[in-house]
């Protein structure tokens, strides 16, 4: 904008030069917003299922998404489903002064899920996130997690096929799908359906084409 030392000047150049200037801000400001990076806040708790987590990360950094690490009771090295250990980035209380991220992550696993499902610290991260309106995606026994917390109540997803009995009286359970959308959740079935969770989660912060353009670098089909 112009300072007071460039008076005077005719008023219909100055208005002219201000509303350009006004419209190249506007522009700028809205080609930034929509080129900012996504993020994601990816759980990982005792007992996490180390296939649908490390895929998850994996794959939603190699569509550009910044992705956090956060353990779920601290930043110390966390022992997996298979015994894999994986050193988060920085805890959950660490993690949440960085809110808010557009999507939160919950692999599965049974330890895993059963810990998010008692922590505090999770049902609000989660609670947060949905009264947003911002993604949450779970896999395989994950769900649960989110039955304990009250999330998404009534809407429809999927999870490991032995989780089922603990989740149709509060959601409307689907049998017959790998990933399941419902608005800003995303759920899916298990390890071997964790590239296309990944994935789906991917083309909803970076767009069907980066997603294929992921995909088809991995020697996948997304469609």
């Amino acid at each position: 904008m112009y300072s007071m030392l460039r008076w005077p000047l005719r008023l219909l150049s100055l208005s002219r030069s201000r509303e350009s200037s006004v419209l190249s801000i506007t522009q700028s400001k809205f080609f930034a917003e929509s080129n900012m990076t996504k993020s994601a806040l990816i759980i990982l708790a005792p007992g996490a299922e180390e296939m649908e987590f490390t895929i998850a990360a994996d794959v939603l950094r190699r569509a550009g998404v910044n992705v956090t690490v956060a353990g779920l009771n601290g930043s110390e090295p966390v022992k997996c489903s298979r015994d894999v250990v994986i050193v988060p980035d920085k805890s959950l209380e660490e993690a949440l002064a960085d809110e808010p991220y557009d999507v939160v992550v919950l692999p599965g696993g049974l330890g895993g899920s059963n810990a998010m499902g008692d922590s505090k610290a999770m049902g609000e991260l989660l609670r947060s996130q949905e009264s947003a309106g911002r993604l949450i995606a779970a896999i395989c026994a994950a769900p649960t997690a989110l039955a304990k917390h009250g999330i998404a109540t009534g809407k429809t997803l999927t999870s490991y096929p032995a989780m089922k009995p603990q989740l149709v009286d509060k959601y409307c359970y689907v049998d017959d799908a790998n990933v399941v959308q419902d608005g800003n959740l995303i759920t899916s079935r298990g390890p071997g359906t964790a590239y296309e969770f990944a994935l789906k989660i991917s083309e909803q912060l970076a767009g069907t084409a980066k997603a294929q353009e992921v995909a088809k670098g991995m020697l996948l089909n997304f469609n």
